[in-house]
């Protein structure tokens, strides 16, 4: 399991479903990400803003109107000493009092820490609103915005300090990208081309403009549907009468559309509301309040992949570019209806525009958002304990949607598999691992039909003379690019897919022990001819695996002979800042030291454990520094006597410091390897430089890179290969506990570790 932590408790103050309101729902997805990623750190306790409408059901609640209750409050919160920060969701009218300003009765009394979300925030105050906001300020240990032009506008027109104010944008919901035209048909629309516009209906949304605009489309776009999506806010609904809504049906008739116009009147569930806005061809946001700060339903759209046209308000002026969508004038329908027609008429250009929306608001994601608060939770106060990332549970989804009878295809458009990329022998290899990992683990009896088909690929890839092919396209054809790119890495990446499988034939059937034993076999020709620094690495945990359920004495000695190659090779570049095998570092960096501690387990020769904790050691300095763990980048390698360079990293280089962080952690039980394979993986779940998850929880997908400022959304073989690779062992892990290991701890290489500069 991973390090226990004292958890930390964290009040929001907000209003709740079943209130129907904006900030409501953004308050509850915000806790049920930060508790889906952080429920080993914190507790997540509400106290509902409720006017006795209803019945609370939470330990904490607020009557707004009624000016003792916020006393009363801060005394309930004084007494709980379980509490660390209070998060407030702030909108003026929330609270009770002139602008809200009850609320300074609570926060002249209470002893907590203090954080803000500002859901408003008005340009050009009179002095007695910019008098208000100052005074919630000097209370506050941070406040949060979602929009830049939010920031601008308090430090500029407010005077707050910028170093109070943190911008995380709204947060959207994660979906699968998927063709509009196969959502449309699940949906019963056919070939309809999808407007829609969704929220709690109310003058301020101003629906008539899109409404207005439907003539002019339909008569250039006769199959055109506006959906508009969601119940009147319960403020507009007075004497039980629904005003605006029955002028909205008044103007269909007017302008005649009505077979062009559906009005979903009803609250839908979370994923039916995200189909019918994946569905949607363009996304019509027609909003006539000019100082609306931010719209949730406008980044729920653009995070559906909608394109976008939306009236200029600061959220969309500071997000929406060409290539995102089209700005327009309030109120103005003629503009709508132009830019609407003029991208229904341009396919290439909406698709373009759905496309970018979606990588867009990638960062926005919740378990984003969720990491970003919390760092913020951290660093404006001091809490118990240390942040901890809840595991994912292992999902398989995505790698089996990946695998054809053939095997694993190797890239994906996002997370849609494409098929004329072909086949790799690298990726079915690495799959083969996979799956005999999780079927040591689980003993699934559908692992075993997917053992088959990589151990399959591997055996059609393997020549005559025992050697193999890495390139296979989609019609089974070997590729002309395996007669120019050397395959001695993907060769031996194959027999240590192999050694694997050996390693577990007692619980494998035996004519998958039988395929592999023979396929291992006729590799034994090419073995000596490996040059390739990791190819030998990678054979020698070949080897090393097979001699577990094989103890033959000729492998120990095929081992210690490509051992002597790498030692040889790394005592003519080593000196006393550089240890290490070659004068730079590459990719699969850690297979080298690894290769040295499977040589000194064969074969039990110090100067092969020596090398092995050196250069393992060393290398862990270049790659956790200032207590971050940091990837070799591919931007360039770190070549020796240069600054490492940054950004450039890929998932399967995290997973290969994993694997090597495993085997050296069992071996020599010092804590801090167990330490930093946890920092390792938490990597994928957003513990890197992006504060951004590389794991997609949703389809089960990894993504293919961080780059400086974006993750490369393509989940493609390998990159979610090698995260279910460091996923399965963190799981087989679980139950090691540091504590328990201490007594082990060898003092030499804690010396090894300390002369390398590792920081935790």
């Amino acid at each position: 399991m991973k390090r226990p932590a004292l958890r930390s408790k964290i009040l929001y103050i907000s209003s709740f479903p079943p209130v129907a309101c904006g900030i409501a729902t953004y308050t509850t997805d915000l806790i049920r990400a930060i508790s889906g990623k952080f429920n080993q750190t914190f507790i997540c306790e509400r106290c509902e803003l409720n006017d006795g409408g209803q019945a609370s059901q939470s330990a904490y609640s607020l009557n707004p109107k009624i000016k003792a209750d916020y006393v009363r409050l801060a005394a309930q919160v004084n007494r709980d000493n379980s509490i660390n920060i209070i998060h407030i969701q702030h909108e003026f009218g929330l609270f009770g009092g002139t602008n809200g300003n009850y609320l300074l009765e609570f926060l002249s009394r209470v002893n907590k820490p203090i954080l803000f979300t500002f859901h408003t925030v008005l340009p050009n105050p009179n002095e007695e609103l910019k008098k208000l906001v100052q005074t919630l300020a000097a209370f506050a240990s941070g406040i949060f915005v979602m929009t830049q032009q939010s920031v601008k506008i308090l430090m500029e027109e407010y005077a707050i300090n910028q170093e109070l104010l943190t911008c995380i944008p709204h947060g959207t919901h994660l979906v699968k990208w998927n063709e509009k035209t196969t959502i449309k048909r699940s949906l019963g629309f056919g070939n309809r081309m999808l407007l829609s516009t969704f929220g709690l209906l109310g003058e301020g949304k101003s629906i008539e403009t899109g409404l207005k605009a439907m003539p002019k489309i339909i008569a250039q776009f006769p199959n055109v549907l506006y959906l508009v999506i969601g119940k009147t806010h319960p403020n507009n609904i007075r004497n039980n009468k629904d005003e605006y809504r029955e002028y909205l049906l008044r103007l269909v008739e007017e302008l005649s559309i009505e077979d062009h116009v559906i009005f979903i009147d009803k609250y839908l569930a979370l994923p039916e509301l995200l189909k019918l806005l994946q569905a949607t061809d363009i996304y019509l946001f027609t909003s006539k309040d000019p100082n609306q700060a931010v719209s949730g339903t406008f980044s729920y759209a653009m995070s559906c992949g909608c394109s976008i046209i939306a009236t200029s308000i600061p959220h969309t002026r500071e997000i929406l570019n060409k290539e995102l969508g089209v700005l327009v004038e309030i109120e103005d329908f003629q503009a709508i209806a132009n830019a609407t027609i003029k991208l229904l008429f341009n396919t290439s250009q909406r698709e373009r525009m759905s496309i970018n929306a979606f990588q867009k608001t990638r960062e926005s994601a919740w378990e984003n958002s969720a990491i970003k608060h919390v760092k913020i939770y951290n660093k404006h106060v001091y809490l118990s304990g240390n942040l901890t990332y809840d595991y994912p549970a292992v999902k398989m989804d995505h790698l089996k949607k990946m695998t054809t009878s053939r095997g694993v295809i190797q890239f994906s458009n996002i997370c849609i598999p494409d098929i004329t990329s072909g086949y790799t022998l690298d990726d079915n290899a690495r799959a083969l691992i996979t799956f005999c990992m999780h079927y040591e683990l689980y003993r699934s009896e559908e692992d075993l039909k997917y053992i088959d088909i990589y151990l399959n690929f591997i055996e059609r890839c393997q020549t005559k003379q025992g050697n193999f092919v890495n390139y296979i396209d989609l019609h089974d054809e070997v590729h002309i690019k395996n007669g120019y790119v050397n395959l001695e890495d993907s060769n031996t990446r194959a027999l240590w897919a192999l050694g694997v499988t050996i390693s577990i034939m007692d619980i494998l059937p035996i004519a998958i022990q039988n395929r592999a034993l023979k396929c291992f076999e006729s590799c034994r020709s090419w073995l000596p001819g490996i040059m390739s620094p990791r190819a030998i690495g990678f054979t020698i945990k070949g080897l090393y695996f097979y001699q577990k359920s094989q103890p033959e004495r000729y492998i120990k000695e095929e081992i210690e002979a490509l051992a002597k190659n790498l030692i040889t090779q790394y005592d003519l570049v080593k000196e006393k800042d550089w240890k290490w095998f070659e004068e730079y570092m590459t990719y699969a960096n850690s297979i080298l030291p690894e290769a040295m501690l499977y040589a000194y387990l064969a074969t039990g020769k110090e100067s092969y454990k020596t090398v092995a904790l050196e250069s393992f050691d060393f290398l862990l300095s270049k790659m956790f520094v200032d207590a971050q763990f940091r990837v070799i980048s591919n931007q360039g390698w770190h070549q020796k006597d240069v600054e490492a360079k940054r950004f450039g990293e890929q998932p399967i280089d995290v997973s290969y410091t994993i694997q090597s962080l495993e085997i050296f952690y069992k071996t020599f039980g010092i804590p801090t390897y167990k330490i930093m394979m946890e920092k390792a993986f938490d990597w994928f779940l957003g513990e890197n430089h992006l504060q951004q998850i590389i794991y997609n929880p949703l389809t089960g997908g990894c993504n293919d890179g961080l780059e400086k400022e974006n993750v490369n959304l393509n989940q493609g073989a390998e990159s979610t290969i090698c995260y279910l690779m460091a996923r399965l062992i963190m799981e087989r892990n679980k139950n090691h506990n540091v504590l328990e290991e201490i007594g082990r701890f060898n003092g030499r290489i804690s010396r090894i570790l300390r002369t390398q500069h590792i920081k935790l």
